[in-house]
Protein backbone atom coordinates (compact mmCIF):
# COMPACT_ATOMS: atom_id res chain seq x y z
CA UNK A 1 0.00 0.00 0.00
CA UNK A 2 3.07 2.11 0.83
CA UNK A 3 2.05 5.87 1.22
CA UNK A 4 -0.71 5.61 -2.00
CA UNK A 5 -3.83 4.85 0.51
CA UNK A 6 -6.50 6.43 -1.97
CA UNK A 7 -4.67 4.19 -4.79
CA UNK A 8 -5.35 1.15 -2.88
CA UNK A 9 -8.34 1.60 -1.66
CA UNK A 10 -9.81 2.35 -5.40
CA UNK A 11 -8.08 -0.88 -6.70
CA UNK A 12 -9.62 -3.15 -3.52
CA UNK A 13 -13.38 -1.60 -4.64
CA UNK A 14 -12.58 -2.00 -8.56
CA UNK A 15 -11.07 -5.77 -7.92
CA UNK A 16 -13.77 -6.67 -5.92
CA UNK A 17 -12.16 -6.68 -2.16
CA UNK A 18 -14.41 -4.06 -1.17
CA UNK A 19 -14.54 -4.46 2.72
CA UNK A 20 -14.44 -0.97 4.47
CA UNK A 21 -14.19 2.48 3.23
CA UNK A 22 -11.87 5.29 3.61
CA UNK A 23 -11.13 7.79 6.65
CA UNK A 24 -10.07 11.22 6.52
CA UNK A 25 -9.12 13.10 9.44
CA UNK A 26 -9.11 17.01 9.47
CA UNK A 27 -7.38 19.84 11.05
CA UNK A 28 -10.76 20.89 11.84
CA UNK A 29 -11.11 17.88 14.51
CA UNK A 30 -13.31 15.85 12.24
CA UNK A 31 -13.42 12.38 11.29
CA UNK A 32 -15.22 11.33 8.54
CA UNK A 33 -15.62 8.49 5.97
CA UNK A 34 -15.70 8.39 2.09
CA UNK A 35 -17.77 5.34 0.74
CA UNK A 36 -16.00 3.57 -1.73
CA UNK A 37 -19.30 3.11 -4.27
CA UNK A 38 -19.50 7.14 -3.96
CA UNK A 39 -15.87 6.96 -6.21
CA UNK A 40 -17.43 4.61 -8.60
CA UNK A 41 -20.90 6.77 -8.95
CA UNK A 42 -22.22 7.39 -12.84
CA UNK A 43 -24.05 10.18 -14.08
CA UNK A 44 -27.50 9.60 -12.11
CA UNK A 45 -25.48 9.24 -8.87
CA UNK A 46 -23.74 12.35 -8.97
CA UNK A 47 -24.57 15.98 -7.71
CA UNK A 48 -26.09 18.74 -9.38
CA UNK A 49 -23.31 20.74 -9.27
CA UNK A 50 -20.44 18.16 -11.31
CA UNK A 51 -23.54 16.96 -13.90
CA UNK A 52 -23.78 20.68 -14.85
CA UNK A 53 -19.81 20.62 -15.06
CA UNK A 54 -19.65 17.42 -17.64
CA UNK A 55 -22.04 19.08 -19.60
CA UNK A 56 -20.40 22.21 -19.99
CA UNK A 57 -17.13 20.44 -21.01
CA UNK A 58 -16.14 21.09 -24.48
CA UNK A 59 -12.91 20.25 -27.34
CA UNK A 60 -10.51 18.34 -25.37
CA UNK A 61 -10.79 17.61 -21.40
CA UNK A 62 -8.05 16.96 -19.03
CA UNK A 63 -9.55 15.63 -15.83
CA UNK A 64 -7.47 16.89 -13.08
CA UNK A 65 -7.30 14.48 -10.03
CA UNK A 66 -9.57 11.85 -11.38
CA UNK A 67 -9.35 9.48 -8.40
CA UNK A 68 -11.40 6.48 -9.83
CA UNK A 69 -12.42 8.33 -13.22
CA UNK A 70 -15.92 8.32 -13.08
CA UNK A 71 -15.78 11.68 -14.56
CA UNK A 72 -13.59 10.79 -17.40
CA UNK A 73 -15.86 7.87 -18.17
CA UNK A 74 -18.69 9.71 -18.16
CA UNK A 75 -17.12 11.88 -21.10
CA UNK A 76 -15.53 9.38 -22.58
CA UNK A 77 -18.65 7.28 -23.18
CA UNK A 78 -19.69 10.42 -24.88
CA UNK A 79 -17.57 10.81 -27.10
CA UNK A 80 -15.51 13.41 -25.49
CA UNK A 81 -11.40 13.22 -25.95
CA UNK A 82 -10.98 13.42 -21.87
CA UNK A 83 -7.14 12.69 -20.52
CA UNK A 84 -7.48 11.21 -17.08
CA UNK A 85 -4.63 13.04 -14.72
CA UNK A 86 -3.81 12.04 -10.81
CA UNK A 87 -0.69 11.31 -9.38
CA UNK A 88 -2.12 7.86 -7.60
CA UNK A 89 -0.17 5.03 -9.29
CA UNK A 90 -3.54 3.11 -7.56
CA UNK A 91 -6.02 5.57 -9.34
CA UNK A 92 -4.80 5.90 -12.47
CA UNK A 93 -4.68 2.10 -12.73
CA UNK A 94 -8.06 1.59 -11.93
CA UNK A 95 -8.68 4.07 -14.32
CA UNK A 96 -7.25 1.87 -17.24
CA UNK A 97 -9.40 -1.22 -15.46
CA UNK A 98 -12.39 1.12 -15.95
CA UNK A 99 -11.40 1.35 -19.44
CA UNK A 100 -10.36 4.70 -19.95
CA UNK A 101 -8.15 5.26 -22.81
CA UNK A 102 -6.10 8.40 -22.54
CA UNK A 103 -4.69 8.33 -18.65
CA UNK A 104 -1.91 10.20 -17.22
CA UNK A 105 0.16 9.57 -13.65
CA UNK A 106 1.65 12.83 -12.92
CA UNK A 107 1.51 16.07 -10.01
CA UNK A 108 -0.62 18.44 -12.20
CA UNK A 109 2.00 21.05 -10.95
CA UNK A 110 4.57 19.33 -13.11
CA UNK A 111 2.31 18.51 -16.34
CA UNK A 112 3.17 20.69 -19.23
CA UNK A 113 3.00 18.03 -21.84
CA UNK A 114 -0.32 19.45 -23.71
CA UNK A 115 -3.05 22.20 -24.09
CA UNK A 116 -6.79 21.47 -23.28
CA UNK A 117 -10.02 22.95 -24.57
CA UNK A 118 -11.38 22.46 -20.81
CA UNK A 119 -9.18 21.62 -17.23
CA UNK A 120 -11.87 19.94 -15.19
CA UNK A 121 -11.11 20.04 -11.23
CA UNK A 122 -14.08 18.67 -9.48
CA UNK A 123 -14.97 17.52 -5.89
CA UNK A 124 -12.66 20.31 -5.12
CA UNK A 125 -10.05 19.55 -6.93
CA UNK A 126 -8.94 23.67 -6.77
CA UNK A 127 -7.45 22.17 -3.08
CA UNK A 128 -4.78 20.94 -5.13
CA UNK A 129 -3.75 24.51 -4.51
CA UNK A 130 -2.76 23.80 -1.24
CA UNK A 131 -3.07 27.01 0.19
CA UNK A 132 -4.61 30.34 -0.46
CA UNK A 133 -1.59 32.18 -1.37
CA UNK A 134 -0.37 29.53 -3.92
CA UNK A 135 -3.50 29.85 -5.81
CA UNK A 136 -2.37 32.62 -8.05
CA UNK A 137 0.53 30.67 -8.97
CA UNK A 138 -1.69 27.76 -9.64
CA UNK A 139 -3.96 29.56 -12.07
CA UNK A 140 -0.91 30.64 -13.90
CA UNK A 141 0.34 27.06 -14.20
CA UNK A 142 -3.10 25.81 -15.60
CA UNK A 143 -2.70 29.19 -17.99
CA UNK A 144 -0.05 26.88 -19.73
CA UNK A 145 -2.28 23.87 -20.61
CA UNK A 146 -4.83 25.76 -21.68
CA UNK A 147 -6.06 26.43 -25.83
CA UNK A 148 -7.20 29.77 -27.00
CA UNK A 149 -10.38 30.12 -25.48
CA UNK A 150 -10.27 27.23 -23.05
CA UNK A 151 -11.89 26.85 -19.68
CA UNK A 152 -11.52 25.97 -16.57
CA UNK A 153 -14.28 24.47 -14.43
CA UNK A 154 -14.24 23.92 -10.71
CA UNK A 155 -15.94 23.29 -7.86
CA UNK A 156 -15.38 24.26 -3.99
CA UNK A 157 -17.17 25.48 -0.64
CA UNK A 158 -16.94 28.11 1.41
CA UNK A 159 -16.20 25.91 4.76
CA UNK A 160 -17.02 29.13 7.38
CA UNK A 161 -20.07 27.16 8.17
CA UNK A 162 -18.34 24.66 9.94
CA UNK A 163 -17.14 27.64 12.66
CA UNK A 164 -18.80 28.93 15.42
CA UNK A 165 -21.02 31.50 14.91
CA UNK A 166 -22.62 34.04 17.32
CA UNK A 167 -25.54 36.15 17.74
CA UNK A 168 -24.51 39.05 15.53
CA UNK A 169 -23.91 36.48 12.47
CA UNK A 170 -20.62 36.62 12.87
CA UNK A 171 -18.06 34.03 12.83
CA UNK A 172 -15.53 32.78 15.41
CA UNK A 173 -12.39 31.98 13.58
CA UNK A 174 -9.10 31.05 15.00
CA UNK A 175 -6.62 33.64 14.90
CA UNK A 176 -3.59 31.86 13.64
CA UNK A 177 -2.26 33.87 10.71
CA UNK A 178 -4.21 31.41 8.18
CA UNK A 179 -7.03 31.32 5.63
CA UNK A 180 -9.44 29.31 7.33
CA UNK A 181 -9.98 27.12 4.18
CA UNK A 182 -6.78 26.04 4.41
CA UNK A 183 -7.16 22.31 6.15
CA UNK A 184 -4.52 19.94 6.68
CA UNK A 185 -5.85 15.72 6.01
CA UNK A 186 -4.95 12.12 6.56
CA UNK A 187 -6.08 9.50 4.96
CA UNK A 188 -6.76 6.21 7.00
CA UNK A 189 -7.59 2.91 5.10
CA UNK A 190 -7.05 -0.78 6.70
CA UNK A 191 -4.72 -0.05 9.20
CA UNK A 192 -2.45 2.48 7.21
CA UNK A 193 -2.41 6.09 7.28
CA UNK A 194 -1.21 8.36 4.72
CA UNK A 195 1.75 11.21 5.31
CA UNK A 196 -0.37 14.84 6.26
CA UNK A 197 -1.22 16.58 3.28
CA UNK A 198 -2.60 20.16 2.63
CA UNK A 199 -6.16 20.84 1.25
CA UNK A 200 -7.54 24.76 0.17
CA UNK A 201 -11.42 25.48 0.22
CA UNK A 202 -12.04 28.38 -1.14
CA UNK A 203 -15.21 30.96 -1.43
CA UNK A 204 -16.26 32.16 -4.85
CA UNK A 205 -16.12 36.25 -4.10
CA UNK A 206 -12.64 35.32 -2.67
CA UNK A 207 -11.64 32.88 -6.01
CA UNK A 208 -13.13 35.66 -8.31
CA UNK A 209 -11.02 38.39 -6.70
CA UNK A 210 -7.45 36.07 -7.48
CA UNK A 211 -8.86 34.70 -11.02
CA UNK A 212 -9.34 38.35 -11.88
CA UNK A 213 -5.43 39.42 -10.50
CA UNK A 214 -4.41 36.90 -12.98
CA UNK A 215 -5.95 37.97 -15.74
CA UNK A 216 -8.74 35.36 -16.08
CA UNK A 217 -12.84 36.01 -15.88
CA UNK A 218 -14.96 33.91 -13.41
CA UNK A 219 -18.36 33.51 -13.27
CA UNK A 220 -20.26 31.72 -10.53
CA UNK A 221 -22.10 28.76 -12.84
CA UNK A 222 -24.64 27.09 -10.22
CA UNK A 223 -24.90 27.41 -6.54
CA UNK A 224 -25.38 24.09 -4.30
CA UNK A 225 -27.53 23.41 -1.14
CA UNK A 226 -24.65 23.98 1.12
CA UNK A 227 -22.16 26.87 0.47
CA UNK A 228 -20.83 25.08 -2.62
CA UNK A 229 -20.63 25.97 -6.11
CA UNK A 230 -19.58 25.56 -9.50
CA UNK A 231 -17.17 28.37 -11.43
CA UNK A 232 -15.87 28.44 -14.75
CA UNK A 233 -12.87 30.51 -15.52
CA UNK A 234 -11.52 31.68 -18.89
CA UNK A 235 -8.73 34.23 -19.64
CA UNK A 236 -8.77 37.36 -21.12
CA UNK A 237 -7.61 38.31 -24.72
Amino acid sequence: MGTDIMGAALLDYQNGDYTEDLITISSLEEEDRIPLPYLFRDFEEMPFIEQKALELCKGTVLDIGCAAGSHSLYLQKHGTEVFALDRSEGAIETCRLRGIKNTVRANILHYQNNKFDTLLMLMNGIGIAEKLDDLGPFLQHLKTLLNPNGQILLDSSDIIYMFEQDEDGGFWVPDNGKYYGEVKYTMAYKGKKSKSFSWLYIGFDRLKAIAEAHDFSCERVISGAHYDYLARLWLNR
